[in-house]
């Protein structure tokens, strides 16, 4: 099938690439790898550059009519109805700063451009050699292990993942969705990439995790591998779920957390 055709052609990308980075990781010098991007904040490494580079050109070689579209540039239009979207280092400060928390996203998408059009999904994380992979209508995996995501239904019991965006306008807003959840929730947790957290959402170490201001390729590949271990997904209003706007969680604890997270007095006023 071609799903899980396409989930093992990025699950071998996603390991060479996260590889090369981990290796390069001990080589880094922050005087002259890094640049910024949207802000000061918003950092890129040669690594990220190198390890899109790295896939696109497998891509080119075995999937030669496939469309691309890279977190660092890489862009190609489809001829097979078949596109890439690649995220070659999520949650690069992390890795800039040796932390563990950073991964190589990889999905392969079909031309409705949609989230439910994600034929397949991989998320590695090679701090901590952990592959997850998905292929539509065919469950998500860690090794041997299929996911589950949890079945907590309660909140007061909830372990909810969140991030934030590099602009300060809208980290304000994100606060004010962070106080009102904090009280009615066991803990946030923000471990600084968006595709990391949406798989442990997969398996169960979250039971929720919602962000905004997200791009496709940040939550192209996760998405796929939470929603086919169980996980419900929507945006803050109930509606599909969008990079602009995203909630994945437990089935039972969504309705109760849309209450919570959703439009704010601020963001009413910001619109």
């Amino acid at each position: 099938m071609i799903e899980i055709e396409l989930m093992n052609i990025a699950a071998g990308m996603a390991r060479r690439a996260g590889d090369l980075a981990f290796v390069g990781r001990a080589t880094l010098d922050r005087a002259i790898d890094v640049s910024t991007k949207s802000s000061a904040t918003d950092m890129v490494t040669r690594w990220d550059s190198a390890s899109e580079r790295l896939i696109v050109a497998d891509l080119e070689t075995r999937r030669p009519d496939d469309g691309i579209i890279g977190e660092e540039g890489a862009a190609k239009e489809s001829q097979s109805g078949i596109s890439w979207l690649i995220d070659p280092i999520d949650g690069t400060t992390n890795f800039l700063y040796g932390l563990a928390g950073w991964a190589v996203s990889i999905a392969a998408v079909d031309d409705t451009g949609t989230p439910e059009g994600t034929l397949a999904g991989v998320v590695y994380l090679p701090a901590t050699r952990e592959l997850f992979v998905a292929a539509r209508g065919h469950g998500a995996w860690l090794g041997g292990r299929r996911l589950r995501c949890s079945s907590n239904d309660e909140m007061a019991t909830a372990l909810v993942g969140t991030g934030f965006s590099y602009s300060s306008d809208r980290r304000a807003r994100q606060g004010d969705r962070v106080a009102r959840l904090l009280p009615r929730v066991r803990d946030i947790r923000r471990t600084g990439a968006a595709a990391p957290d949406l798989c442990y959402v997969a398996d169960g170490r979250l039971d929720a995790y919602f962000e905004e201001g997200l791009q496709a390729w940040d939550l192209a590949a996760g998405l796929l591998i939470a929603t086919e271990a169980g996980a419900r997904a929507s945006d803050f209003d109930g509606g599909s779920p969008l990079p602009s706007n995203v909630l994945v969680s437990a089935p039972d604890l969504h309705t109760h957390l849309l209450e919570l997270i959703g439009p704010s007095p601020t963001d009413r006023a910001v619109s």
